[in-house]
């Protein structure tokens, strides 16, 4: 008697367990990117359902956040289309997003896609793995095409007085 009630609470247990199992994955296609500020990147997310039921109703997001805590970091900044709405994923299938992110902070920033469940679904929200995007300041000395601008507009009012000065000794 007594050894039956263990396999019955076995059994419940093992039910339970396997109820609340996350039924959701985000997988991503890279770890890192190292970029510029000011250039674009993008990244494609996987979003599995492990489970045995279709998941309908699911909301992917985009994250971002800043290693240092000196870094402001406003994701809006980075992507105009952080929240996705997905159509329903069957038992054992997936979906992708491609993700495109602009680099806004120099510094170390990671990049992650979580997806939530409607509300009043038993499916737990499900967080991927982080894109370490390596971001460095841009320095050059023709900072966004100003130096030609910078240098040609002095050598042309120079080369008109010139002209001037010629024409009117000519005269």
């Amino acid at each position: 008697m007594k050894r039956s009630g263990l396999m019955l609470v076995a059994v419940i247990l093992a039910a339970w367990f396997a109820a609340s199992a996350q039924a959701l994955t985000v997988g991503l296609d890279r770890s890192s990117v190292e970029t510029n500020i000011g250039h674009r990147f993008t990244f494609v997310s996987t979003i599995a359902n492990t489970g045995s039921t279709t998941e309908s109703g699911l909301v992917a997001h985009l994250n971002v956040l800043s290693d240092d805590p000196g870094v402001y970091v406003d994701p809006e900044d980075w992507s105009s289309h952080r929240t996705r709405y997905l159509a329903p994923i069957p038992p054992h299938g997936s979906t992708t997003v491609t993700w495109r992110v602009k680099a806004v902070n120099a510094g170390s920033i990671g990049v992650y896609v979580a997806v939530v469940p409607e509300s009043g679904s038993s499916v737990r929200p499900a967080a991927g793995p982080m894109v370490h995007a390596s971001i460095t300041d841009r320095r050059s000395l023709n900072s966004g095409g100003i130096a030609p601008l910078a240098l040609g507009v002095p050598l042309v009012l120079v080369g008109l007085l010139v002209v001037v000065r010629v024409r009117r000794r000519a005269h």
